[in-house]
């Protein structure tokens, strides 16, 4: 059986809580940069955190690194925080909005988790367009109930392969009007039928995965635990490594 390995699952432990030297508590970095990202829609710069935490920025950097190496942030190709999940900082296809914020989404999955993880807010308003047809769409999430809809999300690449190029992968978990938007979809753009699955199996999937990342100590799941995790939501085959 292989691994499921996705953007929250990982064989290796959570960030270490400070760097040999002393220079910075890597946790705090994490914890700086989520918390951000939940109350303002976008990440720090390395100033304002080195200021936040009165440390330099190059101590801020290799933190930055340290957790992009573990899996906790994704970099861009100058070495910007790209992605925290469930957050993002560059558009991918979906809008977050809340009473007083407005995130980008990063991708389906984590459009919908954004709802169960921000408990400040009773709703969120998730939009996107059909990548086939482009008409488009939005869903009031809660975590009470999934939201009405024919709509269903394809995700592109195989758990096994997310975090290859995450930003990619990201892109391509997209919600389109229905299945045949999704094969019109992958006919004009050539690529393998991925995974589809509905709007409530997406909202169960979404609902526990990020459950204590803007909390100090948050680890991600073990690799058994993940595979649980995704069986216990309805998902099954080889595309989760399962």
């Amino acid at each position: 059986m292989s691994t499921p390995t996705g953007p929250d699952a990982d064989p290796s432990a959570g960030p270490d809580e400070a760097f040999a030297d002393g220079g910075v508590d890597v946790e705090a970095v994490r914890l700086a940069v989520y918390t951000r990202f939940a109350h303002d829609g976008r990440p720090p710069t390395d100033q304002e955190l080195a200021g936040e935490l009165h440390v330099g920025r190059d101590t801020v950097r290799r933190a930055i690194e340290e957790l992009a190496a573990g899996r906790n942030l994704a970099l861009d190709a100058d070495g910007r925080i790209a992605m925290a999940h469930p957050f993002s900082a560059v558009p991918l296809g979906f809008s977050v909005m809340g009473a007083n914020t407005l995130w980008w989404g990063g991708c389906a999955w984590d459009s919908f988790a954004m709802a169960h993880l921000l408990t400040w807010e009773p709703s969120l308003l998730v939009a996107t367009t059909c990548p086939a047809c482009s008409t488009p769409h939005a869903w009031n999430v809660t975590r009470t109930a999934p939201p009405a809809g024919e709509q269903v999300a394809h995700f592109l690449v195989p758990a096994a392969h997310m975090w290859d190029d995450v930003v990619h992968t990201c892109g391509h978990q997209r919600l389109f009007c229905n299945d045949t938007c999704v094969v019109t979809w992958l006919e004009q753009t050539g690529n393998q039928r991925g995974y589809v699955m509905d709007l409530t199996t997406l909202w169960r999937f979404a609902s526990d995965w990020y459950t204590g990342r803007l909390d100090r100590g948050y680890a991600r799941r073990e690799p058994a635990a993940a595979a649980d995790y995704l069986r216990s939501v309805g998902l099954s085959g080889p595309f989760w490594g399962l």
